[in-house]
Formats: C-alpha cells, structure tokens, sequence
C-alpha cells in the first residue's frame, strides 16, 4: 500500500491525457475486489478512486474470477460511471442487488459468458438471469464476458479434429462475442430476432446434456470406492515404509536424482512431429526414442547419479501426453492461450468421465530399467496438475472430476509397480494453484485434493517408493495439507531463494524425506562445486543428513546437453564430498 499513491498519481496524469484524446471510458480492472481485504486496503480503494474521479474521464469498475461478498459496498459505493461483475464465478442475486444500490447513470455490466472456459454458453439461461435486470436498467445494463478472453483460445473455425459433436459443444473467444451479441440482441430487439441461433444453442446445449460420450457408468461405479475406508492410506506408515524401502533399493546418504526430464533435442522434436504426421512409422519412433532413453540412462550411470530416470523423450508436454492417452480428453490443433510471460499453452479439454484405457508409461520405464541395475523412477503427472492445466468440464464438480483423473493414474501407479519399477514420482506443481481466492474455502479444495493424490498412490505395496515434485509456489501456509499427502520423498524448488523455502518445511518438522533443489534449471549457468556444497549445508541444518535428497529444482527439458551434465556433475561432487565429510 506504500505505492498506492504514487501510482494514484500516475494513473491521474494517464486518465487526463486520454480523455484529451477524446476517450470516454476507461476501464480499470480490480480483481482484488474478489479477494480477502484487510480494512486499510478497503480504505484505500475509496482514497484512490476519489482522486481518480477528479479527472472526469468515466471508469468502468472491472471485477471478476469471483464474487465481492464482503467487499460489495467498498465496490459499489466507489465513484465510478460503470461496476461491472462476474457472475459466472460470484452469483447473480449479487448483480441483482447491485442494480438496486446503483446511483443515476451508473452502468451495471454483467460478466455472464465465461471468459475463463471454453463451453458454449446456455443462451437461455443467461437470458432468464438477465432479463429482470434489463427491465430495471434498461441501456444500462451492458452484456459482457466475465472476463478478459485471453484466457480462452481465439476460435474455433479451424479445427478440424474435433469430433463433431463434441466440436459443437466449444466456444472460443470470437464465438463467445457472438453469443455475447446474441444476448444483446435478444433483451433489445426481442428472442424472434435471434431465433435461429437460439434454437442451435438449444441443440448444442441439449447434445452434451444427453451425450453418452460424456458419462461412463464403469467410471461412475467405481467413484464410490473414494468412500470406501482406506482406499487413499497406505498400508504402513511412513518409518515402517521407509525401513522396508531402503532394504530394497540400499540407497546412500543423500541420494541423487533428477526431477524426470532432460533435454529435449531438435532431432528429439523432429522425430516426435514426424510419427504425428505420419512420416515416421512406429517402429522408427520407438527406436529412436528407445536410443534416446539409453543415452539418458548411459549419462546418469557415468555421472553416478543414484536414482535414474529415462529422460521422458517421448513426451511433448506434461498434461498432454497423458491426457492424449486417456478417455475423456480432447485436443485442439491450435488452441493456443498465454501461460505465463512470453509462453503459450494449448490445454486440454476434458469434457467425459476420465478413464484409462492402456497404460501409458510402463513400458518406456520398464525398457529403461532393463538397461540398468539402478533403480529407475517412473513418472507422472498427478490428478490435480492434470485438472488445473485443463480446460475442465463445467456440468460436474471439479473434486468429481479430480477423482476420475486419481482412479485413472492409480491403475498407471500400480502397473509400473508391478512391472518392477518400485521408485515412481507423481508430479503436483498445481496443487496451490488450485487454492480458492478466498480462504475460507480452503479447508474443502486441500481436503479433496490431498485425497485424490493419495488414492493415485496408495493401491502400492509399502516397498514402492512414492516420490512428489512441487515448484512454481511457496508452500508454508498449506505445509499441513502437503505432509497428508503422504509422499515418501517430496521434492522442491529451493535453490533461487537460497534455501528459503526449506525453512518453512523445517519450521513446521516435515516428517518424510524432502529433496531441496540445489540449482536453478531456469538459466544455462552452471553452478559450482562450492555454491552446491553450500546450499547443502544450508539445508542440513533445518533437516539431518538420513532425510535430505539432492536433486537439480526442476526438470531439464529446456537445457541443452552440455550445461545439463556440468551441472550434475558438480551436483554429484557436492553430494560426494558432504557424505565424506560427515562419515568422518
């Protein structure tokens, strides 16, 4: 709050220069609106619009990604020409009742088309929420999305790979100003000027509703074992599970791994387009990828690395691999939206009950374990990772849907398992992601989440060791939550913040095995020797020596060979030289 009234400033000296341009309105997106606000911050929103005000441009006050509950009277009572509401994701009695506290020519706009999913509108039902507030307001009311369409690819006209029905169920973002217009037009000019696309989305909305394609009853049937007592615990506590582990895998103090991937080559990226397109048959593309796992196995050995992994050549993107496997997914072939930065995405799209056909990764992990007597780490992405990095089914809960995702990688689990990879990593860098906005909701999303990470992993014998990665988040404030989750090693991004963030797990006694990474995957820099060793020792003194694991932050997927083994191999000196050090 120290810089709000600069930035007031700035913004002031912004709105007049714009309206000298001739510009009307202005909208000021305040999302934070949806959040838990202190007093002082509730405060300052009525200091900082008082003085925005003052420069006679008209704002449009923009929420969204929830409701404003507590905050609805910081909001509406601001001095602004327009509020505008998502109703998508808070409600709309809350629009409704805004309507009534609106002053002269306030304008209400009402975000009711999804601006964060990709499912076509009920044209219908959005009409019937809309129509009283249109009776009261009159042009008042404007019709909108709930939010910026950013979120959602651009449209929908070129795909072609779509299964047809389920095709019609999407809207894109240029389909969503259609049906945005096509509200628009009804409340105006009445349904009979828009009937024909009234009656498609009828159709469309009736398709998915009545679709066998979205509900399997196998799936259905077996969701009720997530009531059945024990079906998320493992059979033995962590110290028992760990004893029996390290009889089976007599790993040394400080064991050494790698988060799963390494380098993605260009010959990697062309083989894998080239089996897509069909110019390389599937015997040619196991063989290459199978010559790729070698030399990953073949590095690791010769940098005496403990715990090895195959290096995940075969796999394009951690959510899109498995979700192109399993029943339930769909993909688009150019569905692009911003991730983060300068990076693009192209989710998924889960719209049926999830399920597992075949697995999915036994048998890259079993070939590669057959090329050597280390153990081999079999890799996964977990339920709530592959639910947040999705475009989610919105005619179900997301915990209904977690769960399916859980059932479906509990079967890929126990098959690694049982073809004798007893070391298996279920990746979950999106579980705070997921957390509500608002914090009161909390308790129930970690309570479902934790649950479908635990059935994933829990139908093993208490020898297989279950690993967790988690990056991209600080997790002190749901270190509880984390440790229900019952991982025997989690392993964490730690290096950029100088082992920071192993305090907290420190602080709050962590009671499993815990991998601190000891350098960032993010930058070509190869750390030396010495910078390692220090982190190391930073580590060892929130955690003893028979707990730690060392490992690299992330996976080296973006890495290029040479910069991969100078650093593991320094990893390896550092680790060497700590277990002398304290075997003296």
């Amino acid at each position: 709050l120290s810089l709000v009234d600069d930035l007031v400033y700035a913004y002031s000296q912004l709105l007049v220069k714009l309206k000298a341009k001739g510009i009307d309105w202005v909208q000021i997106d305040e999302p934070a609106l949806v959040l838990d606000l202190p007093s002082e911050w509730k405060q300052a929103y009525q200091a900082a619009y008082f003085t925005l005000n003052q420069t006679g441009i008209k704002l449009l006050l923009t929420t969204y990604f929830g409701g404003l509950n507590d905050n609805f009277r910081t909001a509406i009572e601001l001095p602004v020409a327009g509020v505008h509401l998502d109703v998508t994701r808070g409600s709309i009695s809350e629009a409704i009742q805004a309507a009534d506290w609106l002053r002269g020519s306030q304008i209400l706009s009402v975000g009711v088309v999804d601006g964060r999913n990709i499912w076509v509108n009920d044209l219908e039902q959005s009409l019937r929420q809309l129509r009283p507030l249109r009776e009261k307001l009159g042009n008042r009311l404007w019709v909108s999305a709930s939010c910026s369409l950013q979120h959602v690819p651009v449209s929908l006209a070129p795909e072609q790979s779509l299964p047809k029905e389920v095709h019609s169920w999407f809207a894109f973002a240029q389909e969503k100003l259609t049906e945005i217009r096509a509200l628009q037009v009804a409340l105006t000019s009445g349904d009979e000027a828009v009937a024909d696309i009234l009656s498609d989305n009828t159709a469309r909305i009736r398709s998915r509703r009545l679709s066998p394609h979205t509900s399997n009853p196998a799936v259905r049937e077996r969701l009720k074992q997530c009531d059945e007592l024990g079906v998320d615990q493992r059979h033995g506590n962590f110290e028992l599970r760990k004893r029996l582990q390290q009889e089976r895998f007599n790993l040394p103090l400080l064991p050494t791994t790698t988060i799963g991937s390494f380098p993605q080559t260009a010959e990697i990226r062309a083989a894998r387009a080239a089996f897509k397109q069909g110019k390389l048959s599937q015997a040619d593309y196991e063989t290459a990828m199978k010559a790729e796992i070698e030399l990953v196995v073949r590095e690791q050995e010769a940098l005496g690395i403990d715990v090895l992994v195959h290096g995940e050549p075969e796999r394009n993107d951690m959510v899109e691999y498995f979700g192109e496997q399993l029943e339930g997914y769909c993909f688009t072939q150019f569905g692009w939206v911003q991730s983060y930065g300068s990076r693009c995405v192209k989710p998924p799209i889960i719209f049926g009950d999830v399920t597992r056909p075949k697995p999915m990764t036994v048998a890259w992990s079993a070939y590669a374990q057959t090329l050597t007597n280390k153990p081999m780490k079999g890799m996964l992405s977990g339920p709530i990772t592959m639910l947040q990095w999705a475009f989610v089914r919105d005619d179900q809960s997301r915990e209904l849907t977690a769960m399916q995702i859980a059932f479906a990688l509990r079967d890929e689990v126990n098959d690694l398992a049982n073809a004798g990879i007893g070391i298996i990593q279920i990746d979950e860098p999106a579980i705070r992601e997921g957390l509500p906005l608002r914090k009161k909701d909390w308790a129930n999303y970690l309570a479902w989440a934790t649950k479908a990470f635990r059935i994933t992993a829990s139908g093993v014998e208490d020898w297989v060791q279950i690993h967790t990665h988690m990056c991209y988040s600080e997790f002190n404030d749901i270190l509880p939550e984390i440790a229900s989750m019952d991982a025997d090693v989690i392993t964490i991004e730690t290096s950029r913040s100088d082992m920071e963030l192993l305090r907290g797990f420190g602080e709050f006694a962590y009671p499993n095995d815990i991998g601190p990474g000891v350098y960032d995957i993010h930058s070509p820099r190869v750390p030396p020797v010495s910078e390692m060793l220090n982190l190391l020792e930073k580590a060892l003194k929130v955690f003893p020596l028979d707990k730690l694991w060392v490992n690299p932050d992330c996976g080296l997927k973006t890495r290029k060979w040479p910069e991969t083994k100078a650093a593991l191999a320094n990893m390896v000196i550092a680790t060497e030289q700590l277990r002398q050090k304290h075997s003296q």
